[in-house]
């Protein structure tokens, strides 16, 4: 008798424990659900700041580039090149590095309150110093809604794979 006294009162801890750790689950499910919530309304913001970003890149004008820029921006190039606002715009603005078109594919959003994480596929015909260049790299963007406005505050480029030839 003593046996499965015991054994009833572990069953009913057991039990009463995993309902609660299902309970703290949805809990978290449900707030992490309730504060990740974004509008369409966001989305299509972020959209158009990175169309800004990238008219910017096109046709370098540094007031635009200075306002679409968060100032703790951190800008990273595919070849490993990190630069901060004033060195991203000084260089997109005063640069040997000359864009003639700019295009994204393949582009996501993902909204978060205050944040937005952008992924797409940057491509790109320009020239470096009179070379001509051409660009097809992925692109990480991390935006940050500042004062009411979306702001680059992170950007980390990398290089695309090639497709495999048979």
């Amino acid at each position: 008798m003593k046996k499965i006294s015991i054994l009833l009162i572990l069953i009913t801890i057991t039990f009463v424990a995993c309902n609660q750790a299902d309970s703290d689950t949805k809990l978290k499910d449900s707030t992490l659900t309730a504060s990740n919530a974004s509008s369409p309304e966001d989305e299509m913001a972020v959209a158009a700041a990175v169309d800004s970003l990238n008219k910017g890149i096109l046709d370098p004008e540094q007031n635009l580039l200075e306002n679409i820029a968060s100032d703790a921006l951190s800008y990273g190039h595919s070849g490993g090149k990190v630069q901060n606002k004033a060195e991203f715009v000084d260089d997109l603005v005063n640069g040997s590095f000359d864009f003639q078109s700019v295009n994204t594919a393949n582009q996501t959003i993902s909204v978060s309150g205050d944040n937005a994480i952008v992924r797409h596929t940057f491509t790109a015909k320009a020239t470096n110093a009179g070379a001509p260049v051409d660009l097809n790299i992925g692109n990480v963007l991390v935006w940050r809604k500042e004062s009411g406005q979306w702001k680059l505050l992170a950007r980390q480029a990398f290089k695309v794979p090639e497709p495999v030839k048979k």
